[in-house]
């Protein structure tokens, strides 16, 4: 249910006291008996808020300590790329981890220019120094932030030599290690104080902004955006894309205004999501109301998260975009105006992303890679040139270069922001117009997320589950033609359920951080027959349950 005060200015009652988040990070210490308080990484690394014991100097010690043992067992002793947000709770965490990294004898690179780095540069960064040095040391690195979370909340995050996020093996045994480290009250922590961690010869700088808005020409027509003279507005939501904006606009001559250049670690400055929480979520049109409000200010008008690797795309005739329609209006767009990438190279989807996607790829005749929820699912294809673009229904993806080699492997929203202003300046049409066109040839379906309660041993079943478990053989009225639990992409285990027709999904998965399970639904026969899907997926999935 969306509360009332949605999408509206905050008040001094909303806003987070700084100097007591802080406080608790250094002053509270977890217990390992408690779950909540235990490293947990899921799959955008280690979240959570000091306030409530489960972001901490302890953990981030303890995790950095892992991630060092981590690597050397890997054999990666390159340099390590540090980045970090604009919440709170990043700078302090960054500290703590550059004394830990420091400590071992990691060589760490900070931001030359003591900013703040979004994930995409991060990722950029060790793409570059390991295609410079095939045969040498490979870089890996860290970015301490937890996406578009409230500001209470931090997060940490370890992306190898890949440059995309950590696959569950290495997050699994970094967990488990960190954990191992905090039951041992840190006996096992290697740590040296901040100022000494600074000034060590292993520490020095990198310039994430430069190389990275100096490199966008290679992956992005800058040209075509600056000859329309499209005028283009930026928020970056009070996020580390904060500089990298300004710097586009002088750099590649292009007529962009930084809609708000400030940062604050309150966020006072954003309008409440839909349940009254500051969240720098730019596919919600509660949190970006103030920027759909200038709407008719710009050609293009764009949001990012606070780590800038999420999108939001915002046009005069249809306000903030879908992030799902956005993603089909990408591929339809990239696959035909970049003649140099790979004639084979397939589509990558998550398998809750809109089945508009399916449509498009079909008419391309290019292959579909449907995979689990996660970026990192991704990386093998964008490295290899087997998938040229990989997106998810969470507003987050990448492409290729125009050249078909790798940009990042980690999501770039800094990049599907500029990619809006080049189908504009290149076709005369937004993406609004663009995804209206594809609703003709195609039909237009109705999307939609809801969740529903199960209690932690439910959730688990339903991680488990497998087809033969289903026994119903139509949903909605229509045929079931496909029940799945492992992805058709690469035969990953979705970790949950997926039931398709011929115009009509649904998948459930479980939280995994709340008693709840996630229904992801979408129906080609309009709003109606999708509320029939919701309900027969719930039904269907709490009888499948209750069986456990």
């Amino acid at each position: 249910m969306v509360h009332p005060r949605a999408g509206l200015p905050t008040a001094p009652e909303d806003l987070i006291d700084v100097a007591r988040l802080v406080t608790a990070y250094y002053t509270l210490h977890p217990d390992p008996a408690e779950p909540g308080q235990r490293v947990a990484f899921g799959t955008s690394g280690h979240r959570g808020s000091s306030l409530d014991t489960a972001f901490n100097e302890d953990h981030i010690a303890a995790t950095t300590q892992a991630i060092c043992e981590y690597r050397a067992a890997q054999g990666v002793t390159g340099p390590l790329f540090l980045g970090a947000d604009t919440h709170a709770l990043s700078e302090p965490a960054s500290a703590t981890a550059l004394e830990v990294l420091a400590a071992n004898g990691v060589t760490v690179l900070l931001d030359s220019a003591d900013g703040y780095t979004p994930t995409p540069a991060v990722s950029l960064a060790i793409l570059t120094h390991n295609r410079a040095h095939p045969n040498g040391p490979q870089a890996d690195g860290i970015v301490v932030t937890p996406s578009h979370n409230p500001p209470r909340d931090g997060g940490f995050k370890y992306n190898p030599p890949h440059g995309g996020p950590a696959d569950s093996a290495a997050t699994g045994w970094i967990q488990d290690r960190a954990n191992e480290l905090i039951a041992a009250g840190l006996s096992g922590v290697r740590r040296t104080p901040y100022a000494r961690a600074l000034a060590a010869d292993t520490t020095g700088r990198y310039d994430y902004l430069g190389r990275y808005v100096d490199d966008l020409p290679s992956v992005l027509d800058l040209d075509a955006v600056r000859a329309s003279g499209l005028r283009i507005g930026a928020d970056p939501l009070g996020g580390a894309s904060v500089a990298y904006w300004g710097r586009i606009a002088e750099a590649h001559r292009l007529d962009l205004t930084v809609v708000n250049p400030l940062t604050d670690p309150t966020w006072r400055f954003m309008t409440l999501d839909w349940d009254a929480k500051i969240r720098m979520d730019c596919s919600s049109p509660y949190a970006m109301a103030s920027l759909i409000g200038r709407r008719d200010e710009y050609a293009i008008a764009t949001g990012n998260d606070a780590d800038a690797d999420r999108h939001g795309i915002v046009t005069p005739d249809g306000g903030l975009m879908n992030p799902n329609h956005y993603l089909a209006v990408a591929i339809d767009y990239l696959y035909r105006h970049r003649a140099d990438w790979p004639g084979t190279a397939g589509i990558g989807k998550t398998l809750v992303s809109s089945s508009m996607i399916d449509r498009v790829a079909a008419e391309l005749k290019r292959e579909l890679v449907e995979v689990p929820v996660g970026f990192k699912w991704f990386v093998d294809g964008l490295i290899g040139g087997t998938v040229a673009f990989g997106g998810e229904e969470s507003a987050g993806a990448s492409f290729l270069r125009r050249d078909g080699s790798v940009w990042t492997t980690d999501k770039d929203g800094i990049l599907l922001a500029l990619l809006a202003s080049e189908i504009t300046a290149v076709t005369g049409r937004t993406p609004s117009e663009h995804y209206r066109e594809l609703t003709s040839r195609f039909g237009d379906p109705a999307y939609a997320r809801v969740d529903a309660p199960a209690d932690r041993a439910q959730k688990a079943l339903l991680g488990k589950l497998s087809a033969e478990q289903v026994k119903a053989d139509r949903l909605a009225g229509e045929p079931i033609t496909a029940i799945l639990t492992e992805a058709p992409g690469n035969g990953a285990a979705i970790g949950g359920l997926k039931v398709c027709t011929e115009n009509a999904w649904f998948a459930a998965r479980p939280s995994g951080t709340e008693d709840v399970y996630k229904i992801y639904a979408e129906s080609f026969n309009g709003s109606e027959h999708l509320t029939q899907v919701q309900d027969e997926a719930r039904a269907l999935v709490s009888g499948v349950l209750g069986q456990g």
